[in-house]
């Protein structure tokens, strides 16, 4: 069997999800292809990854690293997608730093808003490079894709090529345990649904022992004194339901939260502005301490982590049938979105795929919330396929939080600016 991994240089994550490979028993025997860009953070990852091989697999698995795209994915079975295109500088500085200047502040802009939508229009294309290489090289393998903004790069490549994809987030197994740990209520023995779209899915039901425990968490969280995830509870008491993905997240899905006439609710529910910029920052200053311990350490070891993606091949490969919250095409899995949505819904995986499973129809309330984000994943997804400017303004102007602060002549500024700044990073829109 061969796995590629298509941005190894994220030299942290390449260690969760294939570390979690080389632990997994019916996959140890592995060839695993390493491809990035940039070839000095792909050695790094290659040198990190061959120790633990050693250290934990005794150099059962087969690693090669690799700048070369197309002999990378040749042959693969399963192909891991973690790139991000445009990096911190010059891309993420310009997804936050122009929108400031129009008074519109985000948090992390990788999902939604106008950041989420301008990294997705510099994304698909490259995806979409990817996708004409797989049908080439290696036409039946899965692209397993951890990339965001994922319900618009999942929902692109499942649409529009013919690349088996599963998008992959870990905000769905780890919901329930920041909830009840941050109640103070145990986590064991709970029974779950969750279902919606990626980073705003939602915890439909919790039981232990047939009793549901919402009443008892919504009593405990009103009790508690300001905190971390303010934004996520504050949804709960509001619409009922908690929601997958963090608060400063959330903070910037919604209109409710992040408003220039209304400065002192960043105080009141802690939302963090510019946090992803800061903590591209923190990393790029402390991956040299981070380096010695992964890549200088020759005693590294590695425990198995929550990512699906070894979980996902282990099902498939031994027939050994296991369930994730996967990111899907909604044909009728949720029956009040879109067809053309791209749902975060409770999926089998077994030897002869990946099966989702049918949800029905979701409390109105929390398909409406998803509505005004899937409004803008399929206009920017449309924007993407047309190479026209007048879908990335339908795409801005849908958008909730940047509809709530900005007038159309601004919004329409705001990406004219946006189109510019990106230069090459974007094809050309007419």
């Amino acid at each position: 069997m061969k796995i590629t991994f298509l941005g190894a240089g994220s030299t942290i994550f390449a260690k969760n999800v294939l570390g979690d490979v080389l632990l997994t028993p019916d996959l140890q025997d592995a060839d695993i292809a390493l491809f990035d860009i940039d070839e000095k953070r792909l050695s790094e990852s290659e040198q990190m990854l061959n120790v633990i091989n050693q250290n934990s697999n005794k150099n059962r698995a087969k690693i090669v690293a690799t700048t070369n795209r197309k002999e990378a994915l040749t042959g693969a079975d399963f192909v891991v997608n973690a790139v991000q295109v445009g990096g911190y500088d010059p891309c993420t500085i310009t997804d936050f730093e122009i929108p400031r200047k129009y008074g519109l502040r985000q948090t992390i802009a990788d999902t939604l808003g106008i950041g989420g939508i301008f990294r997705a229009l510099r994304t698909i294309p490259v995806m979409q490079e990817f996708a004409d290489d797989m049908e080439t090289c290696c036409p039946n393998a899965w692209l397993l894709n951890y990339t965001n903004p994922m319900s618009i790069l999942t929902g692109y490549m499942q649409r529009y090529t013919g690349v088996k994809t599963i998008g992959l987030c870990h905000s769905v197994q780890a919901c329930t345990d920041e909830l009840l740990k941050s109640v103070d209520m145990p986590t064991d023995n709970i029974f779950y649904q969750i279902a919606g779209i990626n980073h705003m899915a939602w915890l439909l039901n919790i039981t232990r022992d047939g009793q549901d425990l919402y009443p008892e968490i919504k009593k405990r969280s009103a009790a508690l004194a300001p905190h971390k995830d303010m934004v996520r509870h504050e949804m709960m008491h509001r619409f009922g339901y908690y929601v997958t993905e963090s608060s400063e997240h959330n903070a910037e899905y919604m209109p409710y939260f992040i408003k220039s006439g209304y400065p002192e609710l960043i105080d009141r529910f802690q939302i963090p502005l510019d946090e992803y910029p800061r903590r591209c920052v923190e990393q790029m200053e402390n991956w040299e301490k981070q380096k010695e311990d992964l890549v200088g350490n020759k005693t590294l070891t590695h425990i198995r982590s929550i990512e699906y993606a070894s979980y996902i091949m282990e099902a498939m490969v031994k027939d050994k049938p296991y369930k994730i919250g996967g990111n899907v095409i909604n044909h009728a899995l949720i029956e009040n979105l879109p067809s053309e949505a791209c749902v975060e819904v409770p999926c089998l995986v077994d030897g002869t795929g990946i099966h989702p499973c049918h949800v029905g129809r979701l409390p109105e309330v929390l398909a409406a919330l998803n509505r005004t984000n899937v409004n803008v994943h399929l206009l920017t997804i449309q924007a993407a396929v047309t190479r026209k400017k007048e879908a990335i303004y339908h795409a801005a102007m849908l958008d909730p939080h940047t509809a709530a602060e900005l007038s159309l002549d601004d919004i329409v500024s705001l990406c004219d600016d946006l189109i510019e700044a990106h230069g090459s990073w974007l094809p050309k829109y007419i």
